[in-house]
């Protein structure tokens, strides 16, 4: 079971008074969803007021009318972390499920050196772990890990891009890495997401994969972003390795796209410099003992987050229901876990944490695919529900 100790940043998060924080916690005795509004470590459900997240996302400003919603008290912040685990539902009690709804699940990736250089090697290895490291290497050799200050679509980025190609050593990875386009994919389905303290799948036929820790930014149809939360990308690297072509097969599975805890809007007190300036660490405990941690840093991001998102959403593609968008990660973890030479994949039971002090902690166990609740409620099953319960206009 997930205990306590490990929301203990997110905890701390919801008693600041400066935080404007909005989540979504699943009642049972309404059978279904309902907006809320985190203030003092309390949960007011404000679903009278904003049926959905995306319906508060879309106002003026969002933070303000967050404030301004009356709610119903309906328990403490860390009664319904608890009660988000699955091995402690007990089928009355509410719990947080993934902070946004009707909002597109979309994914940038690339948008870190460390991660760029991983997804060349996963290319020239076909996905097979055994001989990353050789591979990695002879990649390094020729690329370097010094383009950090390669600005991507740049002059300098060009002249590489030819210097690469001439060499033998481009590739796609490294087009949507340095060139001028980001890579911009589907990571699931809108409501599909997993909120703290849920299960997170992993494909039981893959051999190699990991955790990916990033910010998620949330923005409106507009394409103006609202605010940040934390999310893990859970990517099998073997599928993606095999051919980028199976990408939607490496990132889009049953519980794969977790969310969470809590959207932490803009307001006077957290913009987008905050989310530029953030560190994330991450936490890997496994059921033998094993221990994994990590890092990734937006300061170290090659696209600036409001690039990543004007290039997501535009006159070329709109979202009317708004979108919410993974930054990508630096984080690819390449430290043995059993085998020599084959670096880390998960295994059943890992407890999986992803923290910033902004943002909380989002901590999940892993799981196999066709194991894992994940997703059962749909758009038609939303719009029943929100409307047997008189909340839809």
């Amino acid at each position: 079971m997930i205990t306590i100790e490990r929301h203990a940043a997110t905890l701390a998060l919801a008693e600041q008074s400066r935080a404007t924080l909005v989540g979504r916690v699943f009642r049972p005795e309404l059978g279904g969803p309902s907006v809320v509004r985190i203030t003092d470590g309390r949960v007011f459900d404000i679903s009278a007021s904003f049926a959905t997240v995306r319906d508060l996302c879309e106002t003026e400003d969002p933070a303000g009318a967050l404030r301004a919603a009356v709610g119903e008290d309906i328990g403490a912040v860390a009664d319904l972390l608890i009660a988000a685990d699955p091995q402690a539902r007990d089928g009355e009690r509410p719990y947080f499920l993934a902070p946004v709804d009707l909002q597109a699940l979309k994914a940038a990736g690339v948008t870190f050196v460390a991660s760029m250089l991983e997804r060349v090697i996963e290319e020239r290895i076909r996905g097979d772990a055994n001989a990353a490291a050789g591979v990695r290497a002879t990649v390094e050799g020729l690329v370097g890990r010094d383009l950090k200050a390669l600005k991507p679509g740049s002059a300098d980025a060009a002249k590489l891009k030819t210097a690469l190609i001439e060499a033998g050593a481009w590739s796609q990875y490294l087009e949507v890495g340095i060139g001028p386009d980001a890579e911009i994919f589907t990571k699931g389905q809108p409501l599909s997401a997993v909120g703290t303290g849920a299960e997170i799948g992993v494909h039981p036929a893959s051999t190699w994969n990991n955790p990916e820790p990033e910010i998620v930014l949330v923005g409106a149809s507009s394409g103006r972003i609202v605010g940040a939360t934390l999310g893990n990308d859970v990517n099998l690297r073997d599928v993606e390795g095999r051919s980028a072509l199976l990408l939607g097969k490496a990132k889009d599975n049953n519980a794969a796209a977790a969310i969470g805890p809590f959207v932490r809007l803009f307001d006077e007190h957290f913009t987008l410099d905050d989310v530029r300036a953030a560190d994330l660490s991450l936490t890997v405990d496994g059921p033998e003992g094993y221990r994994l941690t990590g890092r990734s840093s937006m300061r170290e991001i090659s696209r600036d987050p409001a690039d990543i998102m004007a290039q997501a959403v535009n006159a070329h593609h709109p979202y009317p229901d708004g979108l919410v968008l993974y930054l990508g990660t630096m984080f690819a973890p390449v430290e043995d876990r059993d085998e020599p030479g084959r670096g880390f994949t998960h295994k059943v039971g890992d407890i999986v944490s992803i923290e910033t002090p902004a943002l909380g902690v989002l901590v999940n166990r892993v799981q196999p695919t066709d194991k894992v609740a994940g997703w059962s409620m749909g758009t038609a099953d939303l719009m029943r529900n929100l409307a047997k319960r008189g909340l839809l206009a």
